[in-house]
């Protein structure tokens, strides 16, 4: 009898493991059945309502109380709609890199809450889970069980011959790729991505790819709606290529859309590759076999060049570039993260010289510089670490300037097509963190600031204070973005080329008629310029007939009255 699901996983399976497809296929759809059979709730697309907040479980912290209740609490009471989804960075227990280093997938970690917290936040906003897939920590149940010489996870990691040539091997960071490590079986040499203790586990051993499966199973049955696939680039390992975006990681991912598909229709995943946009959009796949969403790397550099420059130029002609890979898709927009700004997204849009000047910057702003290996003996810059609101500031610059600027480019964020995430720091337009750096020597320490959520709730109601106006003004963006159709996420997108100081985005929805001009500002000139169209600025509330005035570092949604009311939108 023809099984619709062994079909579509059949193809998948056997790239991946083409002498064990048929058991392999088997065991696949024993789990797809085990977790049909719990009912989990599908997931609906994505629109202009949706917009997520990026933060770690503990990045708000109150005497005496889990954080992951303070977020909750925080969240409801100075947030409430204006953010409907949330992604809590990796809040399992780990060993190192901020969480990235996963000692246990299915725990949550004791100094953050429990499930059960899990469950109250998700209660209230959709959440957004990391995977993170590519390695895990040493210190894990399963690396332990390695070093022990546990048959059943002898296969779970990567061993290598250090004697053999590596050099085309892409590297993330300027560290040894491969790990001695003192096991009951001797000496192995264990591939490392990132770091000795990021221990690269092996997806050609079927049992890893499965044992992964059912922890996205778990993510997905407490509550995630969106599941970020991290570093997912560098999962397949092949010696003599860069060992990145190679067929078979795509066929695993596939593999994984499949399982997702099927247990827990409309859940996304969304792919984490900080590489140039190429790359970056081949995770698409064919528009429908694949990641949901992918990270939209180019938008933080290019952002803050033109906002250093005063000039939209390459920021239009990239984003003038982009063109929807099908109705199933869409980019996860964001300017700032717990990372940094990735250099790696720029290369081929911004030149050299236009580069090094966004790193020269970073370093005048007190930032830090965190450099790749080349694999030749050189290194270039990977990522600059360094707060969004510390990046776009200029000597000479107001507070209230800086403030306004950070919020004009949230203004972007959100007019793109794809949806908005806001990292939490950005939020409240906080600066670098140079004593954590100093004290850690983790320059990614810089953007990762601990706030007291009881300093902050009385920062919050200074009307005159930055850390107000910025957040008072973002969060006013996204409320009036959510009003909007013409702001869908797959709504129509054409960029428009006006004086090189303002970058303008027209957007039309052709399902509900909803059509807007989004203009902003990157000076801080006054500019009076003639428009061709009529409507209200969803801003200030004035009427535009084909003439406006944007301020310095202002912004207009400038918004046309045909939209139909009361429809469906994607």
């Amino acid at each position: 009898m023809r099984n619709p699901l062994a079909e579509q996983l059949h193809p998948l399976v056997k790239l991946l493991y083409p002498n064990r497809a048929e058991e392999v296929c088997q065991a696949i759809i024993n789990l797809i059945v085990s977790y049909q059979a719990r009912h989990l709730p599908t997931q609906r697309w994505v629109n202009q309502r949706d917009a997520v907040l990026i933060t770690y479980g503990d990045t708000l912290l109150r005497e005496g109380q889990k954080p992951l209740r303070t977020l909750y609490y925080f969240l409801t009471e100075f947030l409430g709609d204006t953010i409907n989804s949330v992604h809590i960075l990796p809040c399992f227990p780990y060993t190192s890199d901020d969480g990235f280093s996963v000692a246990d997938y299915k725990q949550i970690n004791p100094e953050l809450g429990d499930w059960d917290d899990i469950a109250v936040l998700a209660s209230e906003y959709d959440l957004m889970f990391d995977a993170v897939i590519n390695h895990i920590s040493r210190w894990s149940y399963w690396f332990r069980r390695y070093v022990a010489g546990d048959p059943d996870y002898q296969d779970f990691f990567i061993e290598a011959d250090p004697k053999q040539d590596y050099s085309s091997v892409t590297r993330p960071r300027a560290l040894p790729l491969l790990t001695p490590v003192d096991t009951s079986n001797g000496i192995k040499h264990l591939w490392t991505t990132f770091s000795d203790d990021q221990i690269d586990l092996n997806y050609r051993n079927p049992k890893v790819m499965l044992a992964i499966l059912d922890v996205l199973c778990l993510y997905a049955e407490q509550g995630a709606r969106f599941i970020r696939l991290d570093a997912i680039g560098f999962l397949w390992k092949q010696l003599g290529t860069s060992c990145m975006h190679l067929p078979e990681t795509h066929a695993a991912i596939q593999l994984m859309r499949v399982v997702m598909d099927n247990i827990a229709p409309g859940t996304i995943l969304i792919t984490e590759t900080n590489v140039p946009h190429k790359d970056n959009i081949s995770y698409f796949g064919n528009g429908y076999n694949e990641a949901k969403m992918v990270y939209q790397f180019p938008l933080p550099p290019l952002v803050m060049h033109s906002f250093l420059t005063r000039n939209s130029d390459v920021l239009s002609r990239w984003a003038g570039s982009l063109a929807p890979i099908s109705k199933a898709t869409t980019f996860f927009n964001f300017l700032a993260s717990h990372d940094g700004i990735g250099m790696r997204p720029a290369e081929g849009l911004l030149n050299q010289e236009q580069i090094n000047a966004l790193v020269d910057h970073c370093i005048e702003q007190n930032g830090r510089v965190s450099y790749r290996d080349n694999g030749d003996g050189t290194r270039s810059p990977y990522e600059l670490n360094i707060t969004y609101f510390d990046a776009l500031g200029l000597e000479g610059e107001t507070e209230q300037q800086k403030a306004q600027k950070l919020i004009t480019a949230h203004f972007i964020l959100l007019s793109l097509a794809g949806v908005p995430a806001i990292y939490i720091h950005s939020l409240f337009g906080t600066t670098n963190d140079v004593k954590a750096v100093e004290n850690t020597g983790i320059n990614r320490r810089i953007n990762r600031s601990k706030l007291s959520a009881q300093t902050l709730k009385e920062e919050l109601s200074n009307p005159d204070g930055i850390r107000s106006q910025i957040f008072k003004g973002i969060t006013q963006l996204i409320q009036k973005r959510k009003r909007m159709s013409a702001l869908a996420p797959q709504a129509d997108q054409k960029i428009l080329l006006m004086d090189p100081r303002i970058f303008a985005v027209e957007r039309y929805n052709s399902q509900t008629g909803g059509h807007v001009l989004c203009l902003c500002n990157l000076s801080n000139d006054v500019i009076e310029l003639t428009v061709d169209f009529v409507g209200r600025d969803m801003i200030s509330g004035k009427r535009v007939d084909f003439h406006t005035r944007l301020e310095a570092y202002g912004c207009q949604w400038i918004k046309s009255p045909n939209e139909i009311q009361h429809r469906k939108v994607w």
